[in-house]
């Protein structure tokens, strides 16, 4: 083992390095650009082992990565808040063309007006996109799961963005045993994917196609999709193999007899796990994948416990339905013999959880139906 003292910010940087991508476009955006200058920092001591590209902006960055990562090479980058809304078009290339990219996303509120708290509403709102989502709660996860999502990204053929909250997670140092490069290629290997664009050969990619194949691609890449879940359990298996580390799309410490379990994403679900010790009996599920969306483990664990209530914290909002998480939470529960209540706090704009927050809301009384949604600014 190998402990350092690093922020998320850097443990993203220093995985990324490990992983040796071929290619790394850079562009800065608060509250990422820490990523990018240890990046840098590499390869100006030549130590990135990769091409690194300073480009003009956000667009141009994910568009040469597509490009690099067409002609088969490994690459990275790293963006948030209007960065990523900035990429959007190209995001959709991305997933269409099945290019295997990693990118970091540091969740950070979308104006106006301008604001550096982090909501997550950035990456959210680039769910349906086709890219695999991946929340981590602190930075030894940012570490890890940046590891794990190139090889889930490669196996799968679509691309993977690693999300986590700006400031509470991208500039927080904590000691994280950080995995050498050997070890890391026991786990990751060599791209074992093919270039799709070959020198010699020219063609035309990606070019106009009917509705009947399109579909046919759409559905592909859905199916595709929805074997993630399975794929990263055996990718995780491998990974505690060598590095004694593993993780789930969900992960649960939910006591016995708790009938009120709290769901969370993120930081915040680094707060609620704190919290439990002066929480009533009250467990707690950490989404970690949110795409695909983990339907059937959400619902075997809420059954299994015989949960009554679930109180989802939402740092996002969807303008005019509600916090993003609780409204897929509440169509997986469709069908579900017995659901539970579900209750949203919505912390939209980056407001910070506290322990009294969570008190609150707990005591709040019982859900009158399943649309219940508290504000966090009622709450304080």
């Amino acid at each position: 083992m190998s402990f350092e003292l690093i922020s998320g910010s850097q443990a993203a940087a220093i995985a990324v390095q490990r992983v040796g991508v071929d290619f790394v476009a850079a562009y800065p955006i608060t509250p990422q650009t820490a990523i990018v200058e240890t990046l840098a920092n590499f390869d100006a001591k030549g130590e990135l082992g990769g091409e690194f590209v300073s480009v003009e902006s956000e667009y141009a960055a994910l568009a040469s990565c597509y490009g690099a990562s067409a002609s088969g090479a490994r690459v990275f980058t790293a963006t948030a808040s209007h960065g990523l809304a900035y990429m959007h078009e190209i995001i959709h290339w991305c997933s269409g063309a099945r290019v295997p990219i990693v990118m970091v996303n540091v969740n950070r509120t979308i104006g106006a007006p301008w604001s550096l708290d982090p909501d997550q509403g950035d990456s959210l709102s680039q769910r349906d996109t086709g890219w695999m989502q991946i929340y981590c709660s602190n930075a030894q996860e940012v570490f890890d799961t940046v590891l794990q999502a190139y090889a889930l990204s490669e196996e799968l053929l679509l691309p993977c963005m690693v999300v986590f909250d700006g400031f509470y997670v991208s500039h927080t140092y904590e000691a994280v045993d950080v995995a050498e490069k050997e070890d890391v290629r026991n786990l990751i290997g060599a791209p074992i994917f093919q270039a799709q664009v070959q020198p010699g050969t020219p063609g035309n990619m990606h070019a106009l196609t009917t509705g009947e194949n399109q579909m046919l691609l759409i559905k592909n890449r859905h199916e595709t999709m929805l074997r993630a879940p399975a794929v990263f359990e055996d990718i995780n298996k491998r990974y505690e193999e060598i590095f004694g580390r593993s993780y789930k799309v969900i992960d649960c410490v939910i006591p016995p007899g708790a009938k009120t379990v709290i769901l969370a994403a993120g930081s915040t679900s680094e707060t609620v796990r704190w919290s439990l010790p002066q929480l009533n009996n009250v467990g707690l599920i950490q989404l970690r994948m949110f795409r695909p969306f983990p339907a059937d483990q959400l619902c075997s664990v809420i059954e299994a416990h015989d949960v009554e209530k679930v109180v989802v914290v939402d740092r996002n909002c969807s303008t005019g339905m509600g916090g993003i998480f609780a409204q897929e939470l509440r169509a997986a529960l469709y069908g579900v013999e017995k659901p539970p209540a579900v209750q949203d706090m919505v912390l939209a704009g980056g407001v910070d959880l506290t322990l009294q927050m969570l008190e609150n809301m707990l005591d709040s009384g019982p859900v009158e139906n399943r649309v219940e949604e508290k504000w966090g600014v009622d709450l304080l």
